[in-house]
């Protein structure tokens, strides 16, 4: 195995040389790259690897980003004011980043009018264009047409 680390020469040792050279520093022999010919095994503090990897994996979950999902209900007969007013609420929310899903409720009988939910959720998706991109068009599952929005890059 190839071995590494401070106060060792970079050279491929034996495993019962390599675990000697550790003993003789008095540091643990530890693993780094198990699929590399020859391995590759460095001499320090094992519980010093240990919280230096859980270091690094909290770094890379803060700088993750959660994606925030918001919905708007429509019904299939909506009006323009109640349009409006839901469609400046997207608006706001594709602007602050958060993903958007409309969705039709089809209440009872009301599955008869799925044209007119289609309608509306393309109407929506046109007019939210300079703001988000349509994610997945507009597709009934059950009572509720659903589409997604995602937000544009900001620059």
């Amino acid at each position: 195995m190839r071995l590494v680390g401070d106060n060792v020469e970079v050279a491929v040792y034996p495993l019962k040389q390599a675990l000697a050279i550790a003993e003789d520093l008095g540091l643990d022999l530890v693993e780094i790259s198990p699929n590399a010919e020859p391995p590759v095994c460095k001499v320090m503090e094992y519980k010093k690897f240990v919280y230096e990897q859980k270091k690094r994996e909290k770094a890379m979950k803060a700088k993750a980003t959660k994606v925030v999902i918001k919905e708007i209900r429509f019904g299939p007969n909506t009006d323009d004011h109640d349009y409006e007013f839901k469609k400046k609420h997207g608006e706001k929310f594709l602007k602050e980043g958060a993903k958007l899903k409309a969705y039709v409720f089809f209440k009872g009988r009301s599955i008869i009018y799925k044209d007119q939910g289609e309608i509306l959720l393309l109407r929506l998706a046109q007019e939210l264009e300079e703001f988000g991109k349509v994610e997945q068009m507009p597709k009934l599952e059950g009572k509720r047409m659903t589409m997604f929005i995602a937000p544009k890059k900001s620059k």
